[in-house]
């Protein structure tokens, strides 16, 4: 049976961080995943959880200005000493919040001459976290975000995805598969996951191309929901969309498969 988390980043957002996961819980999930928890103290977070029953599935390493624009941390070369400092902040919430998966957001090269020297910096901290979080009994991620979301994204591939993990072949490092950003990029999700379930260590989803709940886009969810139940996968489905309407009235397609 599938098992799906809200994201918290992206849903119920007319609330306040803390109150949407009274809200996920209202509405039937077992569990959330943030982007950046960072906002809240670990410990009020935790009690939350504690006070709902939710588990906390997924964060993210904060990614410094990635969001508003920038080139992100991971993969900057000049910012090494910063993304240990954001690991170690990542550490220590995950000491309390004992999340399944940690993500790394690789960033952007804004120049195209430094390309090679960005991804290896990037995989070099994807060693890094992967070493740091498998102490903690924790799952390193990371994810292909599509260009015309984010121009310049170093990642944007199931293909590059599997090529650093080749490359790297750790044992802890996963592919954070979302279904949304790998169809703007006119992959096939279906296929992919049938191909590589194995080395998915979350799944994420939206409708394409506006982002939306199921049944908003082009996406057969009925169907791709049976191909990855009927695949050796076994995690999360991370419900990452911007609700077309309320968060409540989004939710046609959850209540529909409890």
């Amino acid at each position: 049976m599938l098992k799906f988390t809200a994201n918290l980043s992206l849903l119920f957002t007319e609330l306040e961080l803390i109150d949407r996961f009274y809200a996920a819980q209202q509405h039937g999930f077992k569990a959330v995943e943030i982007q950046f928890p960072y906002s809240l103290p670990p410990t009020i977070v935790d009690q939350v959880l504690q006070e709902t029953g939710l588990k906390l599935v997924l964060f993210n390493v904060a990614a410094d200005d990635l969001m508003q624009g920038g080139e992100g941390l991971a993969c900057v070369p000049e910012k090494c000493e910063q993304f240990r400092h954001a690991l170690m902040q990542a550490v220590s919430y995950a000491r309390f919040l004992k999340p399944e998966a940690i993500n790394i957001l690789a960033g952007r090269c804004f120049d195209n001459s430094r390309q090679a020297e960005y991804l290896q910096t990037f995989k070099d901290n994807l060693l890094l976290a992967s070493n740091t979080f498998a102490r903690l009994g924790i799952k390193t991620v990371f994810e292909a975000i599509n260009t015309h979301d984010m121009p310049q994204f170093i990642i944007h591939s199931g293909e590059q995805m599997l090529a650093v993990l080749n490359e790297l072949k750790h044992s802890n490092l996963f592919m954070q598969y979302d279904i949304y950003h790998a169809s703007r990029m006119g992959e096939n999700p279906a296929q992919f996951i049938q191909q590589y379930a194995n080395k998915i260590g979350h799944i994420q989803f939206a409708d394409c191309p506006n982002r939306g709940q199921p049944s908003t886009g082009q996406i057969d969810f009925s169907e791709l929901f049976k191909v990855i139940e009927q695949s050796s996968y076994t995690g999360w489905l991370g419900a990452e969309y911007k609700p077309i309407g309320t968060t409540a009235d989004s939710l046609g397609w959850f209540r529909s498969i409890q």
